[in-house]
């Protein structure tokens, strides 16, 4: 209904007509859509939330096995909506809580891949068959990836000293009304917003001007079925930028409709949210230049090998 709508009103109200009106149309369409999902689902698992306690988390994984620990700390990353970057200070917090490093790992890949505004998005945007299946290939970065890193035994290369920890680590669940609850998730829910939302509009409108203005044919033949470097050029494409979700999925929707494949597409996207040059800068104060190019090549190696499987399979 909003679809046609936002046509209409572009048509008809503002009398604008050919490429300019296709991309008014995507612009509005896309920002309104993509606005209600975000509030909507960031609320529910901010809600869910709200039942869990970081401390406790770290607690809990400590003691466990290793591969416990990875599933374990992949999956906490779809509940902490952070970028590569803002992803950092629970990194630090699980090496300073001497959490084995492969496992520290496997959190600080999922949570900027997996976070639910990228959830929220792909759902809106591809469905929930796209969705879950890039959920389950994520995971399985993170978790192998953070395994490959603790097999490699780079513990020598943290570069901060790590402290050791003052007795037993307590961490006890927080008693709320359901009230208190919803309040705290509307809150958190309203400040992340904020935060995100102006670069949703600026990936809008830059997926708008795409849409509107790049012929087909030109996208097609660099990143289609065509190319079968597609997916590598996307991910090596995709590290040096620095964006969240919630800034590149809306470029992602007008790719894909410009004919890139739906693998390489998602390829770009993974690379632009979980890896990039200024969490390697911030990284450098933590571990060594060796561990961070282990990092990025373990990384990019299981993007470029989900792309693939991803275009093969869809």
């Amino acid at each position: 209904m909003w679809y046609e709508l936002s046509g209409v009103f572009v048509e008809k109200t503002l009398g604008v007509q050919g490429a300019l009106a296709d991309a008014l149309h995507f612009f509005l369409y896309d920002t309104v859509k993509i606005g209600l999902l975000l509030v909507s689902i960031i609320f529910m698992v901010s809600f869910l939330r709200t039942w869990v306690n970081t401390e406790y988390v770290r607690a809990h994984l400590q003691g466990k096995s290793v591969m416990y620990g990875h599933v374990g700390a992949s999956l906490f990353g779809i509940i902490t909506p952070f970028c590569s970057c803002s992803a950092i200070p629970l990194f630090l917090g699980f090496i300073q809580a001497r959490i084995p490093l492969g496992i520290t790992f496997s959190y600080l890949i999922s949570a900027p891949m997996n976070n639910e505004v990228a959830i929220a998005m792909l759902f809106g945007l591809f469905g929930w068959k796209i969705t879950l299946a890039y959920i389950g290939f994520g995971l399985c970065v993170a978790i192998v990836g953070g395994w490959l890193i603790g097999r490699l035994g780079l513990e020598q290369e943290i570069l901060m000293e790590v402290q050791p920890i003052a007795g037993q680590l307590e961490a006890h669940l927080v008693s709320l009304s359901l009230r208190d609850r919803a309040k705290e998730a509307w809150d958190y829910t309203f400040d992340i917003f904020k935060k995100i939302y102006i670069f949703v509009m600026i990936g809008v409108a830059l997926g708008a001007w795409i849409h509107g203005y790049i012929p087909t044919e030109f996208i097609a033949r660099y990143t289609g079925e065509g190319n079968p470097f597609a997916v590598v050029i996307a991910v090596l494409m995709g590290i040096p930028m620095y964006s969240n979700a919630a800034g590149v999925m809306p470029l992602i929707e007008v790719l894909t409709s410009k004919g890139m494949l739906l693998g390489t597409a998602l390829s770009f996207m993974m690379a632009v949210t979980a890896l990039s040059l200024p969490e390697a800068l911030i990284l450098k104060k933590i571990i060594s230049l060796k561990l961070i190019g282990v990092f990025f090549a373990i990384v990019g190696s299981g993007i470029i090998a989900i792309g693939y499987l991803f275009n093969l399979i869809i």
